[in-house]
């Protein structure tokens, strides 16, 4: 999709057309750009961009938060529409994935009119452009879906035309290949893919594994294949806010601790998953980031993940703290999941009801929140984020 988020808000209201709009936190908060239109972007705004240095380059542009539960429903017609035309869809992110198209199209000619075809109805549809690469591999689609944004369409049907395209552009063009990773490359002298392939052997003495990946894709070589996303192949599943102020209240923390815990029980129970150890994440003032973990039992209910990163927090050095997060990790299915004692024992789980029952009860008590019936909400990030900010700003000093 083309600057998803930016798209949809202006779809929605037309007086954003042609406007410069960024959409993440306000110039006055803290936080990152998610994503901005192509108004915006001729002033050096991108995602992932500081706000306030977003706002510096682009003071006039119009900054709003987003709407998740909005981009959510979208994403999910778009993804109805594009998996009509695959034998297999392997979804990116909301707004982008990679479909395989060989058995619907026979050949480039087939696969070009599926294309065309995912543009007309996305737009007709959704009244939202895409832009569609075709190609012979999962690399050169995404490349090619890239060429000619917005609104674009583009082809690569070979190794060749794949290296031809490429070969004299930095080395960031080529996936996997960041920040961290280009610096490494310069810094032996390799700026362009053309290098990689005249330096093969050093691309691999620097990254190792990853180099030999690099190495290949500048070569035009790459045969993953397209493969469908399942919610137990993910490593970990988690929940994290940042505060627009740092916070000292250790109590404070552990009652947004409860907040996440539901966010990340939510999840885990949508797709049925558990896991077998809580983990703990904080960035300090500094931007130092620590995680703790433990191991566990079978965890997928918010009043052990809880406890759990409760008790990971009394360990780590009382300092401000800028974001705190929560999680589960060693995930697995619910088919293979352990009974343990409690599981059998009987009323275990009106225990765990009537403590997270008590630990709500005490928030809003504290913070004079009224969680009846709208305790669904707090899982959407933007009223997470709004409940967690009402309570720094009513804890106790």
């Amino acid at each position: 999709m083309d600057a998803f988020y930016a798209s949809v808000e202006v779809r929605d209201n037309p007086a954003l057309k042609g406007k410069p709009l960024i959409i993440g936190s306000l110039p006055n908060e803290r936080g990152v750009v998610a994503t901005c239109s192509y108004e915006a972007r001729p002033f050096g705004v991108r995602s992932g961009m500081n706000i306030k240095e977003a706002y510096r380059l682009c003071p006039n542009g119009i900054y709003m938060h987003p709407d998740m539960h909005k981009y959510r429903a979208v994403s999910a017609q778009i993804h109805e529409i594009w998996n009509t035309y695959a034998t297999a869809s392997e979804r990116i992110a909301f707004d982008e994935a990679y479909l395989d198209v060989t058995e619907q199209a026979g050949d480039f000619e087939g696969a070009r009119r599926i294309g065309q075809l995912i543009k007309k109805r996305t737009l007709e549809e959704v009244g939202l452009s895409c832009s569609v690469g075709v190609a012979y591999s999962k690399t050169a689609a995404k490349t090619a879906s890239e060429e000619k944004k917005p609104n674009g369409y583009f082809e690569i049907p070979t190794p060749e035309d794949f290296v031809n395209l490429i070969i004299d552009r930095d080395v960031r063009v080529l996936y996997t290949v960041g920040a961290s990773t280009s610096e490494k490359l310069y810094s032996s002298g390799i700026h362009t893919v053309r290098d990689i392939r005249e330096n093969p052997e050093e691309v691999v003495r620097i990254l190792g594994k990853q180099g030999r990946w690099i190495v290949n894709i500048a070569n035009g070589i790459d045969d993953r294949k397209v493969t469908p996303y399942r919610p137990e192949d993910a490593k970990s599943i988690s929940r994290e806010v940042t505060f627009q102020k740092d916070v000292n209240d250790y109590e404070l923390l552990k009652d947004v601790l409860v907040l996440l815990a539901l966010c990340v029980e939510q999840r885990a129970k949508r797709y049925g998953l558990h896991g077998n150890g809580v983990t703990l994440k904080l960035t300090y003032a500094n931007m130092k980031g620590i995680t703790r973990s433990r191991l566990t039992p079978a965890c997928d209910n918010a009043v052990m993940i809880y406890h759990e990163a409760a008790g990971l927090l009394d360990t780590v050095d009382k300092r401000p703290v800028r974001l705190v997060g929560a999680g589960i990790y060693n995930l697995s299915g619910e088919e293979g999941r352990q009974l343990t004692f409690d599981d059998i024992a009987s009323g275990a789980k009106e225990q765990r009801e009537a403590e997270m029952k008590r630990l709500l009860d005490g928030l809003q008590a504290k913070y004079n929140l009224d969680f009846a019936g709208h305790l669904e909400q707090i899982y959407q990030y933007d009223i997470l984020h709004k409940t967690v900010e009402y309570m720094r700003k009513h804890a106790k000093k």
